[in-house]
């Protein structure tokens, strides 16, 4: 409480002699600021107990606990289900009051074991608390897990595109778990909860990927209790997963191809790439191939049968990361010629990847409830006309889904989120899931927004300096305003391998 100076002066005059008075107003006054001081003190008001612990590749301690939900938030009665919650603290003495939230994508995967981010928002943690909570259905919050595969199973079974669908419908069976109430509303609903036993008044939202959709939700749902959101990757309500994934996956593989075509390297070593792979493909369709590879692990020969289909699925996934895609062409180009090495090691890591990170049974209890209602086998085959990709995904969403318990939605779920909380969006050019293009149809109801897109960078741009620069900028000063739309305009594709000493020097 600040004490006026005409005050301070008729009380002084009032006890000259008093010097015990003097001390007395500054110890009020003290204990006025202090009083203040902690009442913008989130621990203050914690009610959730957390206790030191160590996340996976995470050097930091954290602070870790558990916050038990209704599974049945409607009903307030039954099954409760614990949330993991994780706080990385900030490095200053007195952090700002409000922190930087991450919602992590899939649909599926776990913001706790999404650490490798965390390392690239050390700026960020200087000054703000950085807050990880498993969504319902994921990492250690009553996960929807299902094991697609095993270390015996041998290298087709694991590049089998469609076997993890078959696999989720058995193990539905064994979770203790109603999957109608694992959408992102109800999710949602869940963070606020937890913001509010941590003892946070307002948060820095952080959506990535399918996170940028939950991060939507909740400034929907909770509007009075978001600073700021950062929606790296933007998936607005208007995309329904995957609808839309044949269609922006070739836009995406058609620029690797134009940009091999335009580099004179690329265009030397892997001449006709495009109708040579086309005519691949064309030769899946009816016949398979089937070849010995040495398992890119064990060294051990395997006899490999691939599928078009599961040809095409392990491509998809190549093109998110830059650095992978640039493998593509010497992949393509192998492929080709028979030589199936260059993709069986490609594919392999990526596909164990994924069956660590991703609950298959969350990924189905959103979608199920909140895409596949949306569309049908027309608009599936409509959104993939002239893909290499086709409805196939869509089609095999719409499979599981035909007797999945489906959630309930709010009314007017699928509309635009509608808001004026200061929001960035960031895409990358190259992004074969989320291209910018999404990005825009965003930020048309987002008033108070700007959207960034960087050059050279696939699927989530964290990678990129200048985004990470942006990110700090926006927190820093809860605002837009004056933000640079120019980010990484001197990055670039990287060079595509044209044997596997790398690129040309």
């Amino acid at each position: 409480m600040e004490v006026p100076l005409s005050g301070v002066r008729a009380h002084i005059s009032s006890h000259l002699p008093s010097w015990r008075a003097l001390l007395a107003l500054g110890l009020l006054a003290a204990a006025s600021v202090s009083c203040s001081k902690s009442s913008q003190d989130p621990a203050e008001r914690r009610r959730l107990s957390l206790k030191p612990c160590r996340l996976e590749g995470l050097a930091t301690q954290a602070q870790c606990g558990t916050y038990e939900v209704f599974e049945d938030r409607a009903a307030r009665t039954g099954r409760k289900i614990p949330l993991r919650v994780v706080v990385v603290p900030a490095l200053a003495a007195q952090p700002q009051p409000d922190p930087l939230v991450l919602l992590a994508g899939g649909p599926g995967q776990a913001a706790s074991r999404s650490t490798q981010v965390l390392m690239a928002v050390e700026r960020i943690r200087r000054k703000r608390d950085i807050v990880l909570v498993d969504q319902r259905g994921t990492g250690d919050s009553n996960p929807l897990n299902c094991k697609t595969d095993s270390p015996e199973e041998g290298l087709s079974a694991r590049l089998e595109e469609g076997k993890a669908a078959e696999e989720v419908r058995k193990c539905r069976e064994g979770w203790d778990a109603d999957v109608r109430h694992y959408t992102t509303p109800v999710a949602m609903d869940d963070l606020d909860e937890v913001r509010e036993a941590l003892g946070y008044e307002k948060l820095n939202l952080w959506g990535v990927s399918y996170g940028t959709r939950a991060a939507l939700v909740y400034m929907r749902q909770h509007p009075e209790r978001v600073r700021t959101a950062i929606l790296d990757g933007v998936a607005p309500m208007g995309l329904y997963l995957p609808l839309f994934a044949p269609r922006d996956a070739q836009q995406a593989l058609d620029r690797l191809l134009a940009n091999c075509e335009a580099d004179a390297a690329c265009t030397q070593a892997y001449p006709n790439l495009r109708p040579r792979t086309e005519a691949l493909l064309t030769t899946l369709e009816t016949t398979p191939a089937r070849t010995q590879v040495a398992h890119p692990r064990t060294g051990v020969l395997e006899e490999v049968v691939l599928s078009r289909r599961a040809f095409l699925a392990q491509l998809f996934a190549q093109l998110y990361s830059p650095e992978m895609s640039s493998l593509v062409p010497l992949m393509l180009d192998r492929a080709t010629q028979g030589d199936w090495s260059p993709f069986v090691a490609l594919s392999v890591g990526l596909s164990e990847n994924l069956g660590r990170t991703v609950s298959h049974g969350l990924y189905f209890a959103v979608v199920c409830a909140e895409d596949a209602p949306f569309y049908d086998e027309a608009a599936l085959v409509r959104e993939s006309q002239g893909t290499w990709f086709g409805p196939t995904m869509g089609r095999e969403v719409l499979s599981v889904c035909a007797d999945w318990p489906r959630g309930s939605l709010p009314q007017g779920y699928r509309e635009p989120v509608v808001s004026s909380v200061p929001t960035l969006l960031l895409s990358g050019e190259l992004d074969p899931v989320t291209p910018p293009a999404w990005a825009e149809e965003a930020k048309r109801t987002l008033s108070n927004s700007l959207h960034v897109v960087v050059p050279g960078v696939g699927h989530n741009t964290i990678g990129a300096d200048c985004a990470r620069t942006l990110m700090l900028d926006l927190l820093t000063q809860g605002s837009v305003e004056g933000l640079s739309s120019a980010c990484g305009t001197n990055l670039t594709r990287p060079p595509f391998f044209t044997s596997f000493a790398g690129p040309v020097p």
